[in-house]
């Protein structure tokens, strides 16, 4: 319940502004977000670089309402790929972009998004990095696997997310298991009806395994983003059993969640990667983790109650 009442939240203007306003709230979000400027974002990627992290960088934002909007979501990844480049990590540091910032909701939606992700996609190639297109809301999948497969044609290592609460997944799964294609699976962050996911935490869990066994046994490149230690260690049972070599896939963790443990397996000889959001518009963002877990809402209420 609590978690539909924050995803629910994070779609309420009138919320939005109350909380984005409230100024205990910028010391919260500093955990989750790596800034609100692109300078930010990169001071952060230094710091993981240092630590033997990889990164994806996410300027945030999504569901724009209008063309310009789109535009400058697209300016923005340009800009943060220019700004990736000048630390010569390659593939090491990637960018994620949701196509709803592209312009996926708008009229003839996904032609403008397509339009406009291909010259990031195309940059990022250039580079010899490359991107990721995050999974949004269930009604947006057959759009996004859809750009994807575009994408991928002149760009194979474009990379998807599929989010195992979804029913769909798994056949999802095992048709993007395939040479070259990178697949991060994430457990989902929307509240999703029941006619089209998994509601209990032990089936979006048992879900996730299955898509995890099919990634893992084919020939692609799966990217297991988790913070679960039972999903990370199944993880490593499974490279194992499938003779997996490091650099074939990797771990993903969210900026700012167990960055002690990132270290740690980084160190281990674990390919993890840092997910990075920054940008001004990160209330959708903020309150999407807030829901994830109950211990963030409680590091959440702690700081409103004892701000100086």
């Amino acid at each position: 319940m609590l978690q539909q009442t924050l995803l629910a939240a994070s779609r309420r203007p009138g919320l939005r502004r109350a909380v984005v306003a409230h100024p205990a709230t910028r010391r919260v979000v500093d955990r989750f977000v790596a800034g609100e400027t692109l300078d930010d974002a990169l001071a952060a990627v230094h710091a993981l670089a240092a630590d033997g992290l990889a990164v994806t960088l996410d300027h945030l934002g999504e569901d724009v309402t209008d063309r310009a909007e789109a535009v400058r979501s697209r300016d923005a990844c340009l800009r943060a790929l220019d700004g990736l480049a000048s630390f010569g990590l390659g593939p090491a540091a990637e960018v994620s972009v949701k196509l709803s910032a592209f312009g996926q909701a708008l009229p003839g939606g996904h032609d403008v998004a397509l339009e406009l992700v291909r010259p990031v996609v195309e940059a990022a190639s250039a580079l010899g990095t490359t991107v990721t297109l995050d999974m949004e809301e269930s009604a947006t999948v057959d759009s996004t696997l859809a750009a994807l497969a575009d994408l991928r044609r002149q760009h194979p290592g474009t990379g998807a997310v599929l989010q195992a609460m979804l029913f769909r997944s798994e056949a999802d799964a095992e048709a993007l298991a395939s040479p070259g294609s990178r697949v991060r699976l994430v457990k989902g962050a929307y509240d999703e009806p029941a006619t089209v996911a998994h509601r209990r935490r032990k089936d979006v869990d048992a879900a996730y395994v299955r898509c995890l066994r099919l990634l893992m046994a084919g020939p692609g490149h799966p990217m297991i983003g988790s913070h679960d230690p039972a999903l990370v260690a199944r993880a490593h049972e499974l490279a194992a059993q499938h003779s997996r070599s490091a650099d074939s896939w990797e771990v993903q963790m969210l900026y700012g969640i167990r960055p002690e443990e990132q270290r740690r397996l980084a160190a281990a000889g674990t390919t993890v990667r840092a997910y990075v959001p920054y940008g001004a518009d990160w209330y959708g963002y903020f309150m999407r983790r807030l829901a994830e877990r109950p211990a963030n809402v409680a590091f959440f209420l702690r700081s409103l109650l004892t701000r100086s």
